[in-house]
């Protein structure tokens, strides 16, 4: 069952009356960033090989060819491997 009602006023009077009723952008954009983040997975924790791999000191990069200036993983991951022995 639906009950229509007539209200009248000036929009001042409306407004009072009724809140403000409009939600800008920028308010949309809040909730859905506020949302976004409830919704995000914990960060895992980088692993020995990621670590390795993010720290500068330990890019080996080809010194010629094709490949110049790229990381070589290869030798990277020997050398990863030789100092995680004992």
């Amino acid at each position: 069952m639906v009950n229509l009602v007539k209200v009248e006023g000036t929009l001042a009077e409306l407004r009072e009356m009724f809140g403000k009723l409009e939600r800008g952008a920028d308010v949309v954009v809040k909730e859905a960033t506020a949302v976004k983040k409830a919704a995000t997975k914990t960060k895992r924790k980088l692993s020995a090989w990621q670590k390795y791999i993010k720290n500068s000191k330990n890019h080996i990069k080809f010194k010629s060819g094709s490949r110049k200036g790229r990381l070589d993983l290869a030798k990277m991951s020997r050398a990863f491997k030789r100092s995680r022995r004992k």
